[in-house]
C-alpha cells in the first residue's frame, strides 16, 4: 500500500513524504473545518434547511477533495466558498428573487459553463493572458484577506460605525486566548516544528475548554435531511436565471484561477486543478449547496509541506469523519483558527517582491487587487478592479502591445457584471 501511494502521488519527485502530506492534510482540514458550520448558516438565510446544507457541505467536500487529490495530484482543498455562498444567498436568491431550488439550478448551469472553460482551449488562453504582476498581486491580496479574517476571528479588529474597523477589546478572554495562540503558533512556525499548526489548534482548544470559551454546537436538535437533486431548472428560459448563472460562472472562473495561481507550489498542476474545481462546482448544485472553490485555507497545508494530492485526499477523508464528529468540530474556537490565518497571510505577503514596483502601469493594477480583496471582503471584486484598471492604464501610456487581447474581454465582462449587479 505504501509503495502504491508513493507511486501514485510521486512523493519522491516532489520532495515530500507520507508523514508531511498527512500533517499538511490534517492542518488544511482543521483550518477549513469552520466552513462545515458557517456555510449552512449563510445558506439558511436563503431558505435552505440548515442540517441539509451542513450535510451537503460535507458530502461535496469529501468527493471534491479526493477527486482533486487523485486527478490533479494537487494539495488543494475544495469546499463551498465564503463570498460565493453570500452571492448565492443575498444576490441570486434574495436579490434576484429566485427560489433556493432555482438558485441551485443556476449553480449547476454555472458549473457547466465553468467546465466548458476548464476543459477547452479557453483555459489556456485565460491562463496565458493574466500578467505576472496581477498573479502575484492576487497572492498578496488573498494573503491580506486571510489575515484580515484571522484578525476578526481573534477579536483583534472589530466593526466600527465610524471607521468601519477598529481595534478590538484586548481585555476580552477570547481575544487574549487568540493572542496567546498567535504567540504559540508563531513560535512553532518559525522553529519549523512539524505539525505546529495542528499542535497550536489542540493547545488553544484545550485551553478554551478549561476556561469555558468553547462555542455552542449549531447543529444540535436539527432534523437529518439530504438535499440531493433539489436543483430546479424550470426557470431556465427567464433572463434573471441566465444573468445569475453567467455572473456566478464568471466569479467561479476568475476566483479559482486567482486562488490556484496564488497557492499552487507547482504551476504544472494548474490545468487539472482548474478542471477539478469546475467539476466540483457542478456537483455542488446537485448536492444542495453553493459552489465549491479552491479554498484559500489550502495555503496552511502547503505551508506545512503539502506538495501532492495526498494532502487533499487526507483532508477529504477527514471530512468523512466529520459527519460523526460535528460536535467536536464546533468546539474548536475561532481563537484556535485565527493565528493560522494571520501567519499564512504573512507568508503569502512575501510575493509582493515579485511585483515590478518601478513600473507603475504594472504595480498599480496589482495594488488595486491587493487593497480591494480585503477591503471589499471579496476576492472576485478585488480581482475585477485590477483586471479593469490594467488595460486602462496601459492604454493611457500607449502600451497597447503589452495588453493581451483576452484582458479586454475579461475587463469588459467584469464591467458588465458590475452593471448587472448594481443597475439591473
Amino acid at each position: 500500500m505504501k509503495q502504491l501511494i508513493e507511486n501514485w502521488f510521486q512523493l519522491s519527485k516532489y520532495g515530500t513524504t507520507m508523514q508531511k502530506e498527512m500533517i499538511a492534510g490534517i492542518t488544511s482540514f482543521f483550518t477549513i473545518s469552520y466552513i462545515i458550520i458557517v456555510n449552512p448558516l449563510i445558506l439558511a438565510d436563503a431558505g435552505i434547511p440548515y442540517y441539509g446544507a451542513l450535510m451537503a457541505t460535507i458530502l461535496v467536500s469529501i468527493i471534491s477533495c479526493i477527486f482533486i487529490g487523485l486527478y490533479a495530484n494537487a494539495p488543494i482543498i475544495l469546499s463551498p466558498g465564503m463570498g460565493v455562498n453570500a452571492f448565492f444567498t443575498y444576490t441570486i436568491v434574495e436579490g434576484m428573487g429566485l427560489s433556493w431550488q432555482e438558485g441551485l439550478g443556476a449553480v449547476v448551469i454555472a458549473g457547466l459553463l465553468f467546465c466548458i472553460a476548464a476543459f477547452t482551449p479557453i483555459k489556456s488562453l485565460l491562463s496565458r493572458s493574466v500578467p505576472d504582476s496581477l498573479k502575484h498581486g492576487i497572492t498578496v491580496g488573498i494573503g491580506l484577506f486571510l489575515a484580515f479574517i484571522g484578525l476578526q476571528k481573534a477579536g483583534i479588529v472589530e466593526k466600527s460605525p465610524d471607521t468601519f474597523v477598529k481595534l478590538g477589546d484586548l481585555s476580552e478572554p477570547s481575544t487574549l486566548l487568540a493572542l496567546a495562540g498567535l504567540l504559540i503558533c508563531l513560535t512553532l512556525f518559525v522553529k519549523r516544528i512539524k505539525g505546529g499548526f495542528i499542535l497550536s489548534v489542540i493547545i488553544i482548544t484545550i485551553a478554551a475548554y478549561v476556561f469555558g470559551l468553547t462555542p455552542e454546537s449549531k447543529a444540535a436538535g436539527e432534523e437529518s435531511v439530504l438535499l440531493i437533486f433539489n436543483a430546479d431548472l424550470s426557470s431556465w428560459m427567464t433572463t434573471k436565471f441566465w444573468i445569475a448563472s453567467f455572473s456566478l460562472a464568471l466569479i467561479l472562473i476568475v476566483e479559482n484561477m486567482g486562488l490556484l495561481y496564488g497557492m499552487l507550489p507547482d504551476t504544472e498542476k494548474f490545468d487539472r486543478s482548474f478542471q477539478s474545481s469546475a467539476f466540483s462546482s457542478v456537483l455542488s448544485g446537485f448536492f444542495g449547496t453553493s459552489p465549491t472553490i479552491s479554498a484559500a485555507e489550502s495555503a496552511s497545508g502547503i505551508a506545512e509541506g503539502g506538495r501532492t494530492g495526498l494532502t487533499a485526499v487526507v483532508a477529504g477523508l477527514l471530512f468523512i469523519f466529520s459527519i460523526f464528529a460535528i460536535p467536536v468540530l464546533t468546539g474548536i474556537p475561532d481563537a484556535a483558527i485565527a493565528p493560522i490565518l494571520i501567519i499564512i497571510g504573512g507568508v503569502m505577503m512575501q510575493s509582493i517582491r515579485y511585483i515590478p514596483l518601478d513600473d507603475f502601469t504594472e504595480s498599480f493594477p496589482a495594488f488595486m487587487i491587493i487593497a480591494l480583496i480585503p477591503l471589499t471582503y471579496s476576492i472576485v471584486d478585488g480581482l475585477a478592479f485590477g483586471f479593469i484598471v490594467y488595460p486602462i492604464i496601459k492604454m493611457a501610456v500607449g502600451q497597447f502591445k503589452q495588453i493581451p487581447r483576452t484582458m479586454y474581454v475579461m475587463a469588459s465582462l467584469f464591467i458588465l457584471n458590475f452593471v448587472f449587479h448594481f443597475y439591473m
